[in-house]
């Protein structure tokens, strides 16, 4: 036990001191693990959607896909930041140092990404990409939310490796004493581990539910409304164990932005879910343009 950390006499929970470092050149640099979790869900979304190409799922040729799996990567990244920014600490925006990278709204390591945020920039970033290849923006949209809490519930593995977004005091057996947390009545207690919740809530139980409706349903929209109603549900059930951001406003005296934030997720994807499930199935959707030309000349 480290007594540098002033924990309760008898307090037994396990303290957190795992490293945010994957790799640790000097300083702040490095390689994160927060930043592996990215890539590995961007790979293994990109293995997910060559398989569906194969097996004709996807209205893209093989390099087409790498060139969505970019444009979503850039979308996802800069409307993480940005939401972060926007919604939660907008005084990065105006923050400037003479350290790397200088400005705060690139600051990475301070703040974060947000959810709702990452997910505007992916949907902006699949508009511009199915309107430059003139595909269905539903069917791509699908094939995000049908791959998305792989990589949802890798990076909230990662938050807690960082030791961040850490939940509310709790004496349950596998609450945690993160250090970086705040002290009450001056000492560090033990909280749940809100992170891993959301591992589940967020990401594996979704992605339980989607993948065996996915490959099997021709509605295009189905998936990503499903996936709007489930994550929200999902964040919002979460969000009571998780510590609100320090300074964060509470609305109606128990509600935090990321529940706030969640209710017209799951209005939008009610509202598409009833719309798709008019509109029928449309098969047609799901063929590459390429091959659409050739069966028509």
């Amino acid at each position: 036990m480290d007594p540098t950390i002033p924990i309760r006499p008898g307090d037994t929970h396990w303290i957190h001191h795992l490293d945010p470092f994957a790799v640790h050149f000097s300083g702040d640099f490095g390689i994160r693990w927060y930043g592996l979790a990215y890539l590995a869900g961007l790979f293994a979304g990109l293995w997910l959607l060559r398989r569906w190409q194969r097996q004709g799922r996807v209205p893209l040729t093989v390099d087409g896909i790498t060139d969505f799996v970019v444009a979503c990567a850039v979308g996802m990244v800069v409307g993480g930041r940005l939401g972060y920014v926007l919604l939660y600490e907008p005084s990065l925006a105006v923050t400037f140092t003479a350290d790397f990278p200088w400005w705060g709204l690139l600051a990475v390591n301070h703040g974060g990404m947000a959810s709702h945020g990452g997910m505007i920039g992916l949907a902006i970033a699949t508009w511009w990409f199915c309107q430059r290849r003139r595909i269905s923006i539903l069917v791509m949209a699908d094939l995000i939310a049908a791959t998305g809490p792989i990589g949802i519930a890798l990076g909230r593995v990662a938050n807690f490796v960082n030791g961040e977004l850490w939940g509310r005091p709790s004496d349950v057996p596998w609450a945690v004493i993160f250090p970086q947390a705040p002290l009450i009545q001056g000492f560090q207690v033990a909280r749940h581990p809100s992170q891993l919740y959301a591992v589940a809530l967020e990401g594996l139980l979704i992605l339980a539910v989607l993948l065996p409706i996915h490959v099997r349903h021709r509605r295009p929209g189905l998936t990503v409304a499903l996936f709007l109603l489930l994550y929200s549900c999902g964040r919002f059930a979460g969000e009571f164990f998780r510590e609100p951001d320090l300074g964060q406003q509470i609305f109606f005296g128990w509600m935090s932005k990321g529940q706030l934030y969640s209710i017209p997720l799951a209005v939008a994807g009610v509202g598409l879910l009833f719309w798709v499930w008019k509109r029928g199935q449309r098969p047609a959707a799901y063929t590459r343009l390429d091959e659409l030309v050739l069966h028509q000349g």
